[in-house]
């Protein structure tokens, strides 16, 4: 079956989402964009008027904010909101447990209880157990696992069999994940580590909020065109998130700044 006869369903199930998100996200940025995010909306339309279907009041809403968009952009989340989507799938997607990156960062901290900088599939599948759970849904173990295995797939970007930070950011609504900004700035090892080491002016191994706010600032006045100085208190809350009783160590920073392993 193809992704345009999945969009024929009255409801469509984890593994059919996954195809369609696969299929229209066709660069793998983990976003739809551009002439993807037409295509999407022109083929979802003539989906249900093939099966003599009427769109759905959270379709017609998704059309006409971005039916004629150029510059839109939409995420998984935001995919997930519109589609028919098989109930307990889409709670993963409606959890208001994520409702902005702060909560995002603190969650991973949870989960990625061994400070990897990764989630594992039996630290994932755990993490999915309990947002049900916080929605007050059961689910068979069977149905986890085979959630679990297609969340894999649908973020593991690097086909690595686990998850990064930015991976699993994508839980979030776009406009909440504060995370795509950084993808443009981030740095080489070398590079970060040189910055870590100067902004940890005491030399005591971590960053404390002062110093965080003074990287940021220069950050933001390098990279004006990703970073907005005005979302500069966000950005330096989001990121605290991730540190321990105030001490943010290296290993949390480079999740965020660095583009390589250190």
């Amino acid at each position: 079956m193809t992704a345009e006869t999945h969009l024929q369903g009255l409801e469509i199930s984890a593994a059919q989402f996954f195809e369609i998100w696969h299929h229209y996200d066709s660069d793998g940025n983990g976003f739809m964009d551009g002439k993807e995010l037409q295509n999407f909306i022109q083929e979802l339309q003539q989906a249900r008027k093939k099966a003599g279907l009427d769109l759905t009041p959270e379709m017609k809403a998704f059309v006409d904010q971005y039916g004629k968009s150029t510059d839109g952009k939409i995420g998984i989340v935001e995919l997930a909101q519109v589609l028919p989507t098989e109930e307990n799938f889409l709670l993963f997607f409606r959890c208001q447990q994520l409702k902005s990156s702060e909560d995002f960062m603190q969650t991973w901290r949870k989960y990625d209880s061994d400070h990897s900088g990764f989630i594992d599939s039996e630290e994932l599948k755990s993490f999915l157990k309990d947002l049900l759970q916080k929605a007050n849904k059961q689910i068979e173990d069977s149905k986890l696992s085979e959630y679990t295995e297609i969340m894999l797939r649908m973020f593991d970007a690097n086909n690595d069999g686990k998850l990064e930070l930015t991976e699993l950011a994508r839980l979030l609504p776009v406009q909440e994940n504060f995370l795509i900004k950084f993808q443009g700035v981030k740095m080489c090892a070398k590079e970060f580590n040189n910055a870590f080491e100067m902004y940890d002016q005491d030399g005591n191994g971590y960053i404390d909020e002062n110093e965080l706010d003074a990287l940021l600032k220069d950050l933001c006045e390098k990279n004006k065109k990703e970073l907005d100085i005005t979302n500069l208190a966000t950005y330096k809350k989001s990121i605290m998130a991730l540190s321990d009783g105030g001490k943010l160590y290296r290993a949390e920073l480079a999740l965020i700044l660095c583009a390589e392993e250190n």
